[in-house]
């Protein structure tokens, strides 16, 4: 299976006129490019294929860059390559010539930089890809959209003293099912302080919550290989996860959105329309 062509980015890069707000938006999970030879090669049709990916979230950003900072989404989808994953995170059960080194808990449920599976553990291919494949996929999708948005928390914090990560994703309102009347819409994840200082959540959260949405934090989820990654609150990096409940805005049986979806929107863009201004020299994002 070859991998995407060298002359398409596998990312897009919205970027403002002047970045104003200590801020980078990134959808890490929402492309939707799914290459003919990757879906010829699975076992799972469209619409299982798309139900690990964060369907729509580009498109709920994409005014941030009106609001003074910059966006970076994938271009292709989560089940192909996974960016929230390490390089390294390599499962030995759909790449054939891996060793039988220690395996993260992520990778032994399939959920390795290359997925084995999608959500509800199903498997996408009949069996293995060579490990060049695997390779092959990293180098030209992982390592491109890992050096960009190295490069744009860099300049970001050489410009405002801090660089705050909005790292965008959705999750299936499954995943919040018993929680009952009061379950949380959107979910915060800082790795429990280890990727964002506590003022920075907090001020995520206050963002959220005056445009009415119900705030959760870390749980269940706090954050994954891009928070720990880029977050490093003692050299004024954060990273806050947002998980938003996919209910919310698009039917999740067929993938399509919600007839509101516009006005969902708009509320989303106003949240970030708060987040840049309160990340803005001076403010609460921008000086603790």
């Amino acid at each position: 299976m070859p991998a995407p062509a060298a002359n398409l980015l596998p990312y897009t890069l919205s970027l403002p006129t002047r970045q104003s707000a200590a801020l980078v938006f990134g959808s890490p999970h929402s492309g939707a490019d799914y290459p003919r030879v990757f879906t010829e090669a699975s076992v799972l049709d469209e619409i299982a294929l798309r139900s690990s990916e964060d369907a729509y979230v580009d498109r709920l950003l994409a005014g941030v860059a009106e609001h003074g900072a910059p966006l970076l989404a994938a271009r292709y989808p989560r089940a192909y390559v996974d960016l929230n994953r390490a390089e390294t995170e390599l499962d030995p059960a759909v790449i054939h010539g891996l060793g039988r080194g220690v395996r993260s808990a992520r990778v032994a449920a399939g959920l390795g930089v290359i997925p084995r599976v999608v959500s509800g553990g199903r498997a996408i291919y009949r069996g293995k890809m060579p490990l060049a494949e695997a390779e092959a996929r990293i180098a030209a999708i992982w390592r491109p959209y890992h050096a960009r948005l190295d490069r744009l928390l860099a300049e970001t914090r050489a410009q405002f003293g801090r660089a705050v990560l909005i790292d965008v994703h959705s999750m299936p309102s499954e995943a919040l099912s018993g929680l009952g009347a009061a379950r949380p819409e959107i979910v915060l994840g800082d790795r429990h302080g280890k990727a964002a200082s506590p003022a920075v959540t907090a001020a995520v959260a206050e963002a959220f919550r005056q445009e009415g949405f119900r705030v959760a934090l870390n749980a269940p989820f706090a954050g994954a290989f891009i928070s720990e990654r880029y977050g490093l609150p003692e050299a004024n990096r954060h990273v806050v996860q947002v998980e938003i409940d996919r209910s919310l805005y698009m039917e999740e049986a067929s993938l399509r959105p919600r007839a509101d979806f516009a006005q969902f929107v708009h509320r989303i863009d106003r949240v970030a329309a708060r987040l840049c201004r309160a990340a803005t020299p001076g403010q609460q994002l921008a000086a603790e």
